[in-house]
């Protein structure tokens, strides 16, 4: 079988909502995510941000592994590349993690590597 429309990225992402916090010009929003990815995430919010706009972003990551359960906070810094009016309300936007730190894409590598096979 051929698979049409085939996954071009490169990191992979999950579909999960996990608690997510985003602040650009002294606003503050708290949502969740609806996909993440090391590079990036995908959520929904009330307000209109623009595409290009600077957020800072923290999120925790519950994290299983076989010392038991961890939760892996992580701050970064990104920018919105793609904001979508969402017909129900509100707003969906892409955020590229243009500013993140090794150790914080390694949290979020080792939450992916959970789901992925």
């Amino acid at each position: 079988m051929i698979k049409i429309g085939s996954e071009r990225r490169i990191h992979p992402r999950v579909d999960k909502q996990l608690p997510f916090k985003v602040a650009a010009n002294g606003y503050g929003f708290s949502t969740s995510t609806q996909n993440l990815s090391c590079v990036g995430a995908y959520c929904r919010i009330t307000k209109y941000i623009p595409p290009f706009t600077k957020v800072m972003v923290k999120l925790t990551l519950p994290v299983k592994d076989k010392n038991g359960d961890k939760n892996y906070a992580v701050n970064c810094e990104g920018v919105i590349v793609r904001t979508e009016d969402e017909s129900k309300g509100g707003f969906n936007i892409a955020i590229f993690f243009n500013a993140i730190g090794d150790d914080q894409r390694k949290k979020i590598s080792k939450y992916i590597n959970q789901f992925v096979p």
